[in-house]
């Protein structure tokens, strides 16, 4: 997969999909030549083409206007020595220079894919899946060394990246910007698909044309937010759901990211990722090194959906672990919009007593269970039973649910501490703060230090108490505040710039040692919802909460949005109270059930405050969920038709053998028009027929993707949902 033409000088990573092609350039400068569909060889047409352009200086040592690193394709760019672009690493010398100048020195292939020390990352069962290339560079007025690491799988359209410094010098070197990868492009005109959001609707997908000069997505929040996920996409100006080129990066990290797409003085496209260059500085001993996060390029000529189904696959089957990789997750109810905080054993047992007979599998105890809590104010940090909330213990609640044959849950927010708290009297230093400076509240609470080990070994003793004693099989783990004041007690001054990065390699060894620990447990993902819904988080939890809004209409968006980038099996949907308690929203039981249905899902609302209608409702989505889960979690999810562009909606789950198929339609507003309104679907095999179990008819597949279903034109209302079930013949 991995060819060196030592001739040309040139690498070449292929598979049967794609080919990446760079070369050693003059002044053994890495060149970047060509991403996108496989070729077969290469025979030199994209070597720098020689032209003088003002102001664009030369190599040093050299007369030669016409090769300038100023507009040279590169790899992995230096700073401030030629090229005036956004560079790639910038390190601070004990003289004050800013300067660096990477140049090759030599290569190795390995077989299969390295680990990352300390981070998540993609990986493989086994060493034929994927090879790897590691570049080493020298700048060698430094004394350092920078390896790239290039990893290619052998049926999949994506490339991995990242970069190692490491200080080979006798002096102390200061970090103050390392991407993960850069990749510079030809001139192409491109449009950029971003997925910014805000708390309660999260990952809204916004495309623009990317114009001169440059454009920037980041996240500055210590976490990797509601309001910029760390993905963008290139696409031409065709691309859609179904056709044209899409290029898509994910940087697999939960911290503070940064994407920064540069279009140069002629059109070329430099597209750069990694930990976020605001207020990040570390500091290289001689003989250290640093780990950059992992970046995952995707490709398709198959549009957004063939863009999608490439991180979906890669994400479900090589970044998630563990038991539940592929399980079939249990249907949950959660008692936080029963009770709130507002619980004892009595109220949780009627919960209990009510799910069993629904179908429901899984009962969770959320906020409210430890410490002294009775609301938002206190007890973070202190990991304990109420005993006043729960007399018997949370055994108790664990063995009476386990005696209902469902499983049982808890809710943690381990990162966080109360200032009302046992914690927090014995040690007000672990929390994030500077002396002398007042402390920023969120949500009435503060951040444990997670940079400082002895903090992640408190937190980590005390969960492994409670998980030690209580036969628990899911655990939700929520993150309820941005990080201020990122300033560690236990750091000097030279390092207080390394405590944003080191929180969140504290945070992925907490994460580590618990899943390591406890591989029979169920780790779900939450940041007030969907505030860290990362391919970092789901190396460690398979699946997360996208958001707090549970509204129905609102939640076909933010699912549509999620599903750009992240596979269904990672995205869990609960069925909630009508009026919604986030929008005051009324929709119907059926559109709330066929949204929810659509991911993992689960109830969060009062079973108390049921009708019998609605129970009998219940009873039947989890008849109908059961029955189709597994194709829901680990079918080909198909986009169809975008809430973003039309008043309908609808998208698709399809088996890996297509011999079968879900399709879900939903309207948001009804018009006295009375609208015809055609769904075609996509991906069936267009050579058998499909029955449709809901109406008894037959179709071809061809016929289904090409003529389409007219829906029900009968529906009238607004928030309405059809859902058909295609069994191959």
């Amino acid at each position: 997969m991995i060819i060196f033409d030592e001739q040309q000088r040139v690498f070449h990573l292929k598979n049967k999909e794609i080919s990446y092609l760079f070369s050693v350039e003059e002044g053994n400068i890495l060149s970047h030549l060509y991403f996108g569909p496989a070729i077969r060889n290469y025979h030199g047409e994209r070597r720098y083409p020689r032209v003088d352009r003002g102001f664009s200086g030369n190599l040093p040592g050299s007369t030669d206007r016409t090769y300038s690193k100023d507009d040279l394709l590169q790899e992995y760019s230096g700073n401030n020595t030629g090229d005036y672009r956004v560079p790639a690493i910038i390190i601070k010398t004990e003289n004050g220079s800013r300067l660096t100048d990477f140049r090759y020195k030599s290569y190795k292939i390995l077989p299969g894919k390295p680990k990352l020390a300390g981070l998540p990352a993609s990986y493989v069962k086994s060493d034929e899946e994927a090879e790897t290339l590691e570049v080493t560079l020298v700048d060698e007025t430094i004394g350092t060394q920078l390896i790239l690491s290039y990893t290619i799988y052998n049926e999949r359209p994506v490339i991995t990246r990242n970069a190692r410094l490491i200080n080979t010098s006798n002096q102390e070197l200061r970090i103050e910007k390392i991407a993960s990868m850069q990749l510079d492009l030809t001139k192409h005109d491109y449009d950029v698909i971003s997925v910014p959001g805000q708390y309660a609707l999260e990952r809204q997908p916004e495309r623009q044309e990317l114009r001169r000069g440059i454009t920037e997505f980041s996240s500055r929040r210590n976490s990797s937010s509601h309001h910029m996920n760390p993905f963008v996409a290139l696409v031409d100006k065709n691309t859609d759901e179904f056709q044209g080129n899409a290029l898509g990066v994910l940087l697999v990290y939960s911290g503070n990211h940064q994407f920064t797409l540069e279009k140069d003085q002629i059109d070329q496209i430099r597209l750069m990722t990694g930990i976020n260059d605001y207020n990040f500085e570390w500091v290289l001993e001689p003989g250290e090194d640093f780990q950059t996060p992992e970046a995952i390029i995707g490709f398709s000529q198959q549009g957004l959906n063939g863009m999608s189904q490439v991180f979906h696959k890669l994400l479900r089957d090589r970044v998630a672990r563990g038991k539940y990789q592929y399980a079939d997750r249990p249907i949950v109810i959660n008692n936080w919009e029963a009770t709130f905080f507002d619980f004892d054993d009595k109220k949780l047992d009627q919960i209990i007593d009510e799910a069993k007979p629904l179908g429901i599998e899984m009962f969770v105890l959320d906020d409210g269970w430890f410490g002294h809590r009775n609301d938002d104010n206190s007890s973070l940090g202190d990991w304990f039973v109420n005993q006043d909330k729960l007399t018997g213990g949370l055994k108790r609640v664990a063995d009476r649910t386990h005696e209902h044959g469902m499983k049982f849950g808890l809710w943690f927010e381990p990162e966080m501490i109360s200032v009302d708290s046992k914690l927090y009297k014995e040690h007000p230093d672990y929390a994030l703060h500077e002396p002398n400076r007042g402390m920023t509240l969120s949500r009435n609470q503060l951040v444990l230090d997670f940079s400082r080990k002895e903090v992640v070994d408190n937190i980590y003793n005390q969960m492994c108490l409670i998980l030690d004693k209580v036969p628990l099989d899911y655990i939700k783990w929520d993150f309820n505040r941005n990080l201020t004041e990122v300033f560690s007690s236990a750091a000097d001054a030279e390092h207080q710039g390394e405590v944003s990065h080191r929180y969140i390699l504290g945070l992925y060894d907490l994460m580590e040692r618990l899943v390591t620990r406890y591989p029979n447990i169920l780790f779900e993902g939450c940041s007030g919802g969907g505030g860290r819904f990362d391919a970092g988080i789901l190396y460690y939890m398979p699946q997360s909460w996208p958001s707090d809004d549970t509204d129905a209409v609102e939640r076909l968006k933010i699912q549509y949005g999620t599903s750009l980038t992240y596979p269904i099996s990672s995205m869990t949907a609960h069925v909630s109270v009508s009026p919604n308690q986030q929008t005051g929203r009324s929709t119907s039981f059926k559109m709330r059930g066929d949204v929810a249905m659509s991911g993992v899902f689960g109830y969060e609302l009062d079973l108390a405050d049921l009708t019998e209608e609605d129970r009998q409702m219940v009873k039947e989505q989890i008849k109908f969920y059961k029955a189709h889960r597994h194709l829901i979690q680990y079918g080909d999810f198909i986009r169809l038709e975008s809430p973003f562009d039309s008043n309908t909606v609808a998208w698709e789950f399809v088996s890996p053998d297509k011999s079968e198929a879900l399709l879900f339609m939903f309207k948001q507003l009804h018009t006295n028009r009375f609208e015809i309104n055609n769904t075609k679907m996509a991906g069936l095999d267009p050579t058998i027929d499909y029955h449709d179990e809901m109406t008894d008819k037959t179709y071809g597949g061809d016929e289904l993707m090409n003529v389409g279903l007219f829906r029900d034109p009968t529906h009238t209302g607004d928030f309405t949902s059809e859902v058909h079930y295609f069994k191959g013949k």
